[in-house]
């Protein structure tokens, strides 16, 4: 195990978007175990404090692996495929024509039944994105192409929010 390792390698998993999410589970407890500063306590402070550093890096790497949206960004920067959100926003427009159309339809919905339907196809829209996500990482990877799915799921999930606080506030 090295602390320069990729995450993947860090947990001992194939690059793959595609994650049991037990097993990675499993490996994380495993890890942490193995590195935890009471296991070092007769090495003194200096041991511990790198117990600790190696205990920070499984949990920032398990954090990134585990949220599906961060690990297929980790995936495309691995392979030369930087996300770039904060200065690439580019979209294709019928992306973009798709957003304002979600935008104006809450905007304009009344009613919960109204926001509900726009939550249901926004999370159509979401499983079909996760989908191609999936297939542009793992089964022919092309990495170009889904840093721009990254991107856009990006803007989705930010909606995705927009829509459940709306459904929130509707509640009170």
């Amino acid at each position: 195990m090295s602390f320069d390792s990729d995450d993947f390698a860090l947990f001992g998993l194939p690059e793959r978007f595609a994650l049991d999410e037990a097993d990675f589970a499993g490996r994380r407890r495993t890890l942490l175990a193995q590195v935890h500063p009471d296991r070092f306590a007769t090495g003194g402070a200096s041991a511990q404090r790198v117990a600790m550093q190696w205990a920070v890096r499984v949990n920032e790497a398990y954090a990134r692996l585990k949220d599906p949206l961060k690990r297929a960004a980790y995936l495309c920067e691995l392979h030369g495929a930087a996300i770039g959100a904060e200065d690439n926003t580019a979209m294709p427009p019928e992306f973009l024509m798709q957003q304002m159309a979600w935008r104006e339809a809450l905007d304009d919905a009344s009613t919960r039944a109204a926001v509900e339907t726009i939550a249901g196809d926004l999370d159509e829209h979401r499983r079909q994105a996760y989908e191609d996500l999936a297939r542009f990482l793992d089964e022919a990877p092309e990495y170009v192409r889904a840093a721009r799915q990254v991107r856009a799921l990006m803007f989705v999930e930010r909606f995705a929010e927009d829509v459940g606080d709306r459904l929130e506030a509707m509640e009170a």
